[in-house]
């Protein structure tokens, strides 16, 4: 049952989303409708957390939040209202991941960044392997998402200008990733990370891929994708 805080906060989320912004979302109907799943997006702002609390109406979503938000009491306030968690990006946070990955099992949903941190460029840079580990753990669906116009840089410039900022969310078609292989973890790691980059460089502009730009397994996706 979603707590008094928790609809203040999202309500909050949900008026000034409204308010300072446009937003275009394709693929919607990708979004599976109930069971545990990760989202699995790119990071280019501030913006792009709370938007998912905008775009998916479930109350088990758990968002790993970085550690220096602590600080600030605003967000101390938002993260225990959402039920989210905050990790420490810099050394293994075992506490947090094993709260993430009760609460996937559980069939709640897991939103995760792959690349750990937000591009400056607003391309995407070279993802770290925790979302595939997860992801693999549990066995659970992937749900790829492209983010556009949450740029920090482009957010700043528009609102300084009283200019509604103009959102794309492109949604992927959920997909799995093998087991992790005995005696090659690390190697199996590796390509399902770039196996979920790809997928998420196919839901964006060219010139925001960024790292995985002339991938092979992204031009592969967007053969198929026409």
């Amino acid at each position: 049952m979603r707590s008094f805080g928790a609809f203040i906060a999202r309500s909050l989320i949900w008026i000034v989303f409204k308010t300072i912004a446009r937003i275009q979302i394709t693929g919607m109907e990708n979004v599976p409708t109930s069971g545990g799943y990760v989202v699995a997006s790119n990071h280019v702002g501030r913006l792009d957390a709370p938007l998912v609390y905008f775009l998916l109406d479930r109350t088990d979503i758990t968002l790993l939040v970085a550690e220096k938000y602590q600080k600030v009491a605003f967000f101390r306030w938002a993260v225990r209202q959402l039920d989210s968690v905050f990790i420490d990006r810099f050394n293994p946070d075992i506490h947090a991941l094993r709260i993430a990955l009760t609460r996937l099992k559980s069939g709640g949903v897991l939103v995760l960044a792959p690349e750990g941190t937000r591009s400056k460029s607003g391309q995407l840079n070279e993802a770290r392997s925790g979302t595939s580990y997860l992801a693999t753990k549990i066995g659970a669906p992937i749900v790829p998402v492209g983010l556009t116009g949450t740029e920090d840089s482009v957010v700043v410039s528009r609102l300084k200008h009283f200019r509604r900022l103009d959102l794309t969310i492109n949604i992927g078609k959920p997909f799995t990733l093998p087991r992790l292989p005995v005696g090659e973890r690390e190697a199996a790691l590796e390509r399902y990370t770039e196996e979920i980059m790809c997928r998420i460089a196919v839901l964006l502009p060219d010139d925001h891929h960024g790292f995985y730009h002339g991938h092979p397994r992204l031009r592969e996706l967007q053969g198929e994708s026409g």
